[in-house]
């Protein structure tokens, strides 16, 4: 199989620029489709940077652009914008993606990949996941966080691009059932990501104060509950340890939606603890712990705006 020598990034975000910098360092041609001027003047005159664990830098050349008119052509798309900006990403790819080319959300929350198909139809669109982790230092630059794999859902035509992740040294899983894999990433997120934008607090300080471990512990079971009443498989049968394993494993990540009400933008909060009430609603399951989450997360980026 011929891999593809060109891939879209919709977004120019911590994910996006991990991404970006990933792919570039294995030789292939990025695009980063944005609309944030700081991030796009970054990242064409110093590249994409990115910042390893264990301190060394390193940037690599990417072509940043705004108007999806100059990504035509490019058969395939990561989205890896915020949630609350899917629609727009969809209307941007309807306007450069090729009839038979393909979008990979890799987004947190839920409901991505329905918005997008909404736009493009489900021929061009599949679902994935990661567990990565990455924190934005400055526009276009990002330090790397949590490892963890990439894992696709079936699609007719994902194989090419996940050979191409695989080459550029992305630990790569395929899966059937990848809405449980899913719904089990917006367990972890509903656990960790409101209470340390909250608190104000990297993960790991989560599992060091009694109340913050019980409050985790209470939304991913609330969120875990709602999961399997909807028919979805797990991919743990121990939200909770699963919800701490994650926060252990990142201790020292800044989760995106700290970094967003830190920086006064709107969050993924609607999509992550406000899903997992609207689903609760729909199977007559009581969500009060994320129910409350949600809405301080609101009101806290209504304040920070």
């Amino acid at each position: 199989m011929t891999l593809p020598t060109s891939l879209l990034i919709v977004g120019t975000g911590a994910l996006a620029s991990l991404f970006g910098a990933r792919l570039a360092a294995a030789g292939v041609q990025v695009t980063m489709l944005g609309s944030w001027p700081e991030a796009l003047a970054a990242l064409r005159t110093q590249g994409v940077r990115l910042v390893e664990s264990d301190g060394r830098e390193q940037a690599w050349p990417v072509r940043a652009v705004a108007d999806p008119a100059e990504c035509r052509g490019i058969p395939h798309a990561l989205v890896l914008v915020k949630a609350w900006q899917t629609d727009r990403a969809g209307q941007q790819l309807a306007a450069c993606l090729p009839p038979n080319g393909l979008a990979l959300t890799l987004q947190n929350g839920w409901g991505n990949r329905e918005r997008l198909e909404q736009t493009l139809g489900p021929q061009r669109v599949a679902l994935g996941i990661t567990t990565l982790g990455a924190t934005l230092l400055a526009p276009g630059v990002v330090r790397a966080g949590g490892q963890g794999p990439v894992t696709l859902g079936s699609h007719p035509r994902i194989q090419p691009l996940a050979e191409l992740l695989g080459a550029a040294g992305f630990e790569m899983r395929l899966a059937e059932d990848v809405a449980g894999l899913a719904w089990g990433k917006l367990v972890i997120n509903a656990a960790i990501n409101p209470l340390t934008a909250l608190l104000r607090v990297p993960n790991g300080a989560l599992l060091e104060r009694p109340e913050a471990r019980e409050l985790l512990g209470l939304a991913a079971s609330e969120a875990a509950a709602v999961g399997r009443a909807q028919g979805l498989g797990l991919p743990f049968d121990d939200a909770v340890a699963a919800a701490e394993e994650v926060a252990r494993r990142t201790a020292a990540n800044h989760s995106s939606m700290f970094q967003d009400v830190q920086r006064g933008r709107p969050s993924e909060i609607d999509a992550i603890c406000g899903a997992v009430v609207q689903a609760g609603q729909r199977v007559n399951l009581p969500t009060p712990i994320n129910q409350t989450l949600w809405l301080l997360v609101r009101a806290a980026q209504t304040i920070a705006q």
